[in-house]
Parts: structure tokens; sequence; C-alpha cells
């Protein structure tokens, strides 16, 4: 018997019976450990711990989101880019960046007419890998939509001590790693290029932005797979709260539609063969799915103090709340079948978030489109709401691919614009759904829903598992 305490809801979901009726069989107990996912488990005896939700209400300690800003297949406009979503316009296209005559896969969600003028000069602009370029315009629109732009900056008393930058990234640097290594096959280690370390590190992004604005509190980069962003929403938000940090810059930036980087997805992982078909190739818990779509970009986010916000009068588009990040301890590529770790992340989440379970009304699903990850993660979500009816879900992958380390802030992105506008974006093709998806995915049209709680899903290589919590705002 494997049984689940959802303390933020105070509810205890038992199941003595494999609940899934998929002919790929689970077991009713994990072979290798018994899990028990509430914080006073004790090798078998669960005693289940009455809490009742309880919301952040110290100023200092509420965190806002006041500037959103992104590079992605629609472009760098929020807007934009959301009513390309909520139209559901396919950002998937045939690759035309590198020949892909000699690959299995010759789609992906491609960035086009990328611009980065008014926000790179000309010179770094030549120099700088696409992952740094996307951070730098995504942060920078992030910062100018916050109020926070650089000219603002200099002409106040802000604190910049304060002022962190938590830019993620799978991968780093991937086209500059990739040349690194090319000049030095076949030309040799002097022939490398001075900037090749500094701008294959993972941290780069997050320094480029914190030189450009001057911000010295809180710098550095996270990397947890496809699960980055929320990681770095998650630890930017702790620097406020324990008290280091007024404002921070937090997302993520990643830009792999390369030679190396898509003859590795074919190699490591399920990546989709539908090349006849690209606006149909990424199709999340569909039974004809047949893997994720790569996609690139970068979303940032200004998270920022309530009081530091209300005291310069700047706009809010939604709270956060909380989130939690976990580890399946299962298999490199693999999620736990069973989906109950990230089950646990979820209820660690709405604990950190002081949110029940019932509250929630809407989930920005990680959605790859994989056959595992697809309906391990229905399987965490059902055992954590057991009541969906009022509940809806989406997957932003639907549309524009599989940004990697990007997906989460991307995702980020389209949820808290689902809690402004009240309308979610379609999941695209929803034509034959798995069994066991029984929540409503929002297929193929857009659909009016007002947002009470929202949480986004982000689940990665290695096991990385990571929820994250929006609301309405409210002073």
């Amino acid at each position: 018997m494997w049984s689940i305490v959802c303390a933020s809801s105070s509810t205890l979901l038992t199941q003595s019976t494999n609940p899934y009726s998929h002919s790929n069989a689970l077991p009713t107990q994990p072979s290798h450990s018994k899990l028990f996912l509430t914080t006073s488990a004790r090798r078998g005896k669960i005693k289940s711990m009455q809490i009742s939700p309880k919301r952040e209400t110290d100023p200092k300690k509420r965190i806002v989101i006041t500037g959103m800003g992104l590079v992605s297949v629609f472009g760098s406009d929020i807007d934009t880019y959301y009513n390309k979503l909520l139209d559901g316009v396919s950002g998937i296209t045939p690759i035309d960046r590198f020949d892909t005559s000699d690959f299995s896969v010759k789609i992906a969600g491609q960035i086009r007419d990328f611009s980065s003028e008014g926000y790179i000069n000309a010179k770094d602009d030549r120099r700088l890998d696409d992952c740094w370029r996307y951070c730098l315009v995504a942060g920078k629109k992030a910062l100018e939509d916050a109020t926070l732009g650089k000219q603002l900056l200099a002409d106040t008393a802000m604190d910049k001590t304060r002022m962190g930058v938590l830019v993620g990234s799978a991968m780093g640097g991937f086209t500059s790693f990739n040349n690194g290594v090319e000049a030095l096959v076949l030309k040799g280690h002097k022939k490398i290029t001075p900037f090749f370390i500094p701008y294959a590190i993972a941290n780069m992004g997050s320094a480029l932005l914190a030189i450009d604005t001057g911000f010295m509190g809180p710098t550095y980069s996270i990397a947890a797979a496809c699960a980055t962003s929320n990681h770095c929403f998650i630890a930017a938000a702790n620097h406020i709260r324990q008290g280091e940090a007024d404002v921070m810059v937090a997302g993520a930036t990643n830009a792999t539609i390369t030679p190396l980087g898509l003859g590795g997805l074919i190699a490591c992982i399920a990546v989709s063969k539908r090349n006849n078909e690209p606006h149909k190739a990424s199709r999340p818990w569909d039974r004809n799915r047949d893997g994720l779509v790569v996609g690139e970009g970068a979303g940032v986010l200004i998270m920022e103090s309530m009081e530091h916000a209300m005291k310069r009068g700047a706009k809010v588009y939604a709270e956060y709340l909380g989130g939690a990040t976990t580890v399946d301890a299962h298999h490199i590529t693999e999620p736990r079948p069973d989906g109950l770790v990230a089950a646990s992340t979820i209820i660690k989440a709405l604990e950190d978030a002081g949110v029940a379970a019932q509250e929630i009304n809407y989930v920005n699903a990680h959605g790859t489109s994989t056959y595992a990850y697809d309906l391990a993660e229905v399987r965490a979500i059902k055992n954590v709401f057991r009541n969906t009816s009022h509940m809806k879900m989406n997957s932003t992958k639907s549309i524009i691919g599989h940004a990697l380390g990007a997906t989460g802030a991307l995702d980020a992105i389209a949820t808290i614009k689902a809690i402004n506008t009240g309308w979610l974006h379609p999941t695209l093709n929803q034509d034959e759904l798995e069994a066991e998806v029984t929540i409503d995915t929002v297929p193929n049209v857009k659909k009016q829903h007002q947002v009470n709680v929202a949480i986004s899903n982000s689940f990665g290589l290695g096991g990385q598992n990571s929820v994250v919590v929006f609301a309405p705002f409210s002073p």
C-alpha cells in the first residue's frame, strides 16, 4: 500500500491497488524504496498532519511580479506572444538554420528574424552566443516593463546592492561550446577564441545582465535541465523573503537548435519525427504522440517584494505565492512512472504558498508530448487533486515546442497572462487523448476561465521536479 498526505488540504489519499489501467502496468509500490509523501513518514507509518493553509502577509516577504520579458518563436513582445498562443498558431516549422538532410528530425520551434537592436551594442552582438543575446533582450525588456530600465535606475536612489539576477540555462552557451571544440579539432588550441570559456559557461547570462544594470545583489545561475526556470524563480523569491534582496531578475534562456544540439537530443531522448506535419508534431497527452519538439528562447520575470513595489508605485501583474523542488532519484532520462515524487513537489509547493489544493483551478503543465512524462505528470496531478472537475490544464509546448531550460519561464509568462486576461490558450493536437487524461486540456481552441490560483509545472532530465504557484494580486 502507498499513501499520500496532502497537508495543504488536510486530505489523506490512500490507494491499495494499482490505479492505472494502461497496458504499461505499474507496480503498486516501488521496488527500491517505500515512498511516503509527508514530513512525518516513519518507515511505513504515516501521521496525517492537520495544517490550515496560511498565505504570507508580511509585505517584505510577499513577492509580486512587476515586469515580464521574453524572446520567443513569436517574437519579443509579450502581448503578441500570448495572442499567438490564444489563437493556437503553431510555432513549429522546418529548420532552416542549418542543413538537416542527414537528420531524422528536421523540425523545431526555431526563432527567426531576431533583433537585439537597442539592447545590445553591435560589437558584443557579433560575439555573443544566441543564448546570451536572448537573455539580455528578455531581461532588459522585463526591466523596462517594470519601469526599472537603465535610465530610471541611474536617476534614483535605489540600492543596487539589493538587486540581483538569477537567469539560468540548462546548457549555457551551446554554440560557443560547439565552436570552441570545432576550432580545437580543426585548427588547434591556439585558434580557440578568448571568449570561449566566458561565453560557454552557464552563469554568463546573469553576469552580463548584472554588468549592464549595475546590480550587485545575489547573481548566479542554476542548471536543472528542463526544470531550470522554476528553480530560479524559487531561489530568487527566497533571497527576497530572507531579506537579502528587494528585486530579483529571474528566469532562464536556451538556444540549442544547432547540429550538435539537435543530434544530441535525437540520440538521447524521444524527439518527434513528424517532419511532414510540423504543426501537428507536438501533441501532449494524445495517443499518437511520438516525442517532443525542441524549441528555444528566453523568459524573465521581475520579482519584487510587495513593500518595495508599492513604495515606487509599480504595477503588479500577479503574485508569486511559493514553489518547491524535488528529484525523482530514479533514472537519468525517464521520470518515475507513478508520478509520486512529482506529486510530492506539488504538495510542497502548495504548502510553501499557503494554498489549499481545492483553490487551484489551472495548471500550466509540463506537457512535453513524450510518452513517459505526459502520463507521469497526469498521475501526479490526479494524486494531489482528487476532484479535477473545476480544473483546466494546458501545455504551452504544444504550440512553441520545448525550450529546455527556458521552457518554465515561457510557461510562467503564459500563466500570468492567463491570470490577467481570463483566457487560456489551447493545447494543440488533442485528437485522441490517453484514457487517463480526464482533466480538461483546453483542446485545440482557447477557453475563457477565471484563474483563482495557478500552478506551473516543470520537470527535467535527471528526475528534476519543480512547481511554482501564481495568483491574482490583491494588496
